[in-house]
């Protein structure tokens, strides 16, 4: 191996990991655009998911200006648990989860057509898009195994 390759190799993995960190930059910034400027209020169910995307756009954030191979290691879980709840949404909003296990009690539905935006686009569905992007970015940013 050439050290040029090893440079190209360094180059993908911080390029991986700028994408993650541009999606989760997009998602929170689209996720306080719909809250605050649209008005919609998050359903319990957004909210989790914001928990897990917000930290996502600082730590990516860090790790793509110190281009830290390693952030894959933190970021990744963070990526798979906002996945598993934006999955449970979107087969409650899907209508796949029976109302006795639906977690809204309080505030706006999490399976109510306000979920939309464009009044086409499910949110749920992009929530769980964008965690994938990210943990299919950060799972390509690792470093690759010595051969």
């Amino acid at each position: 191996m050439t050290g040029s390759d090893s440079a190209a190799s360094g180059h993908d993995r911080w390029l991986y990991l700028f994408i993650a960190w541009i999606v989760a930059v997009a998602a929170s910034l689209s996720a306080l655009f719909i809250g605050e400027v649209v008005g919609q209020a998050p359903c319990s169910l957004c909210w989790h998911q914001r928990a897990f995307m917000f930290p996502l756009a600082i730590l990516l954030a860090v790790a793509s200006y110190r281009g830290d191979a390693g952030a894959w290691r933190y970021g990744l879980p963070l990526a798979v648990i906002g996945m598993a709840i934006a999955g449970f949404h979107s087969l409650l909003y899907a209508g796949f989860i029976p109302e006795g296990i639906q977690p809204c009690s309080q505030g706006p539905s999490c399976a109510s057509a306000d979920m939309t935006i464009l009044g086409m686009l499910p949110l749920p569905y992009l929530s769980l898009a964008a965690f994938l992007a990210i943990a299919v970015a950060l799972i390509g940013s690792r470093p690759k195994a010595a051969s």
